[in-house]
């Protein structure tokens, strides 16, 4: 898709963030966007902001984690702008804790939003795409956190490593279907995203996250990560450029560098075991 007027593009996540850049982004370029976003103030607000700016967009409250809201916002899409261009699966939220202490209504929350969420898009908007008559785009919101791992994130990096291997496997299976794939994976980006364990469903009654040294760690980074607009004009240029992998800083270069240098290193090892064990 070498460029965006009159397409349209429904966005989750679209209040804030990533998301409301990507719309700012794309109605600069003649695009017209669906807005989808749980938060329904913040929602209507950005949907004011963008048609103050000029831009033709609609919006739509939307809960990632309920299929049915999906299949809605589809209908809702074309029914709109009679049909869809572009997908971006971007909404998310981020857990930390303990392996031990992580209780299991967390665990569902954030797989229901980091990784269902992502599916629901894709099942709710791929008969749309499929009639896109220069051809449908989906963009994946992962994160860098989907390619490296460290301490205390396991249920962040467990569903983005999902969003990273679904996104590879959905590439291979459109691509004769005239659908691109790409999976968005940035460092730190300034948006909201560490605020989302507030939300959590133990929020009410368990510990008070934001006094742990690792939510202020992550705060400070993300408040001086790249901006929002920018990662947004990173992304379209790299669906023009028919990109699959879209980063946005070398911090992460040699720690994938590691952890492949280790796969391999495994891998040989292995395979030397299987034949010193073989009978």
């Amino acid at each position: 898709m070498s460029e965006f007027k009159d397409k349209t593009a429904f966005i989750t996540g679209a209040g804030s963030g990533i998301g409301y850049a990507l719309s700012e982004a794309l109605i600069a370029e003649g695009a017209r966007v669906m807005l989808a976003d749980i938060a329904q103030d913040a929602l209507e607000q950005a949907a004011l902001n963008l048609r103050e700016k000029g831009g033709e967009v609609a919006h739509v409250t939307c809960d990632v984690s309920r299929r049915a809201d999906l299949v809605s916002a589809a209908r809702a899409t074309e029914t709109a702008f009679g049909g869809v261009d572009l997908l971006f699966n971007n909404a998310g939220v981020a857990l930390s804790g303990r392996p031990e202490d992580v209780t299991e209504s967390d665990w569902r929350w954030i797989v229901d939003i980091n990784l269902l969420g992502v599916v629901y898009g894709v099942q709710a908007f791929l008969p749309l795409l499929k009639r896109a008559a220069s051809g449908g785009h989906i963009v994946n919101t992962a994160s860098m956190a989907g390619h490296i791992a460290g301490p205390d994130l396991a249920p962040y990096h467990a569903t983005k490593f999902a969003v990273v291997g679904y996104s590879e496997s959905l590439a291979q299976q459109l691509a004769g279907a005239n659908i691109r794939v790409s999976v968005l994976c940035p460092g730190w980006v300034k948006s909201n995203i560490h605020n989302t364990v507030l939300d959590r469903p133990s929020a009410k009654d368990g510990p008070d996250l934001t006094q742990d040294p690792l939510f202020q760690q992550t705060k400070a980074l993300v408040e001086s990560g790249m901006d929002a607009d920018h990662m947004a004009r990173v992304t379209l240029r790299a669906i023009t450029d028919r990109q699959f992998y879209i980063f946005n800083t070398s911090d992460g270069l040699g720690h994938i560098a590691m952890r492949h240098g280790q796969i391999r290193s495994d891998y040989a090892t292995s395979l030397k075991l299987c034949e010193d064990t073989a009978s």
